[in-house]
């Protein structure tokens, strides 16, 4: 297979100058020979995350993008404010995607790195928006039988971030979870993974048709935020399962005051004494998106036992140890194309991301929308 491969290979870069200017563009780029315990994969899918587009797009204004270049090499500019903040990156080329699969083509001569030839993989090495990539067989997921790349391309980031979820629960001593923008890829992971578990979950979405969704996947509690009846609904549901942790995609505006305001009113309803405290039940919100980009807004009406913090996959990993990583990863792998089952509305090649019918979509992160990256079409 090796002997077949180009010289060269395209891949996606964002560049944010310091002028003030996103500029994203494909680059021609070495095709790389995989060092001892390296492999080189055939990158033939990979998603567009929400976690991508910091790095992708950043705060630049999409809604005022230009479109230069030809159909097979487009090239996007749009304007960016508050460069300040991205000191770090200014002027440099990066590339972007976080998660793919793909087929080894070529290996180093460790035998981890052999015995990966030809086999179909799903990794996180970061460049995923590449046609080919070269990683430490180490970082490689092996696919079961009979799953292709595409059902491996959202193998890293969604189905470990909620078995995240359910793992920190269980360390820090809850019983049920909150999860909000709950019809996501994410969201309908979670559902499937609490009820193989027996994990009492209550699910948040905005939109009729998503809470029909849910119920589809035979989730138990769903709520419309945009509900008159939503505060009430929510301590009925809180009381009911007991849930004291939430994990809030929204991260601006009043939804997490608002579920915390719910806990402590569930906790309220069955305690054995008044405290001018509170309740002493611990209720914790984790923000760990940002779908709001308001500011988070609280209304203290929870008592003094809570907590409000961020919440990341990295990080968790990388507190986790290699054991729980191993065991977590494993179980992905067996249910891959069942509970960790990815859906997408829609494909586009390297280029393609790079049109605006494309990016003016990717950018308004929908809840339910999902964009897959096929590197090797050719547009």
């Amino acid at each position: 297979m090796a002997g077949d491969l180009p010289d060269k290979a395209l891949e996606l870069r964002s560049l944010v100058t310091s002028a003030g200017k996103l500029e994203l563009s494909l680059h021609e780029v070495d095709v790389p020979t995989p060092q001892d315990n390296e492999v080189l994969v055939r990158i033939e899918a990979a998603p567009i995350n929400p976690s991508d587009l910091g790095l992708l797009v950043s705060s630049a204004d999409m809604a005022k993008a230009e479109v230069t270049g030809t159909k097979d090499r487009p090239v996007v500019t749009a304007p960016i404010e508050a460069t300040q903040a991205l000191t770090a990156r200014l002027d440099q080329s990066l590339p972007v995607g976080n998660e793919g699969a793909g087929t080894v083509i070529a290996a180093g001569s460790s035998d981890a790195a052999q015995a990966l030839l030809g086999k179909t993989v799903g990794i996180a090495g970061g460049a995923m928006y590449s046609q080919y990539r070269a990683v430490d067989a180490r970082a490689c997921l092996v696919l079961p039988d009979g799953a292709s790349a595409r059902d491996g391309a959202s193998s890293f980031v969604n189905p470990l971030t909620a078995l995240g979820m359910t793992e920190t629960m269980r360390r820090e001593g809850h019983s049920a979870l909150v999860h909000t923008a709950a019809a996501s890829n994410l969201g309908q992971m979670l559902v499937k993974l609490c009820q193989k578990d027996g994990i009492p979950l209550v699910n948040i979405v905005r939109k009729p048709e998503q809470e029909e969704l849910l119920k589809s996947l035979g989730a138990e509690h769903v709520l419309n935020s945009t509900s008159p009846t939503f505060d009430a609904d929510l301590v009925t549901a809180l009381t009911a399962t007991k849930a004291t942790l939430a994990f809030d995609a929204t991260g601006g505006g009043t939804l997490a005051s608002q579920i915390l305001n719910a806990m402590e009113e569930a906790a309220n309803a069955t305690a054995g004494e008044y405290s001018r405290y509170g309740s002493s039940v611990h209720k914790q919100v984790y923000i760990y998106g940002a779908l709001d980009t308001s500011p988070t807004v609280l209304t203290r009406n929870f008592g003094m036992a809570w907590g409000l913090g961020g919440w990341l996959l990295r990080p968790f990993l990388a507190s986790a140890g290699a054991e729980t990583i191993g065991r977590l990863r494993a179980r992905v792998a067996d249910e891959l194309t069942t509970t960790f089952a990815s859906s997408y509305t829609r494909e586009v090649s390297l280029a393609g991301m790079l049109q605006p019918e494309a990016f003016n979509e990717y950018v308004k992160r929908a809840t339910g929308e999902k964009f897959l990256v096929t590197p090797q079409t050719v547009p």
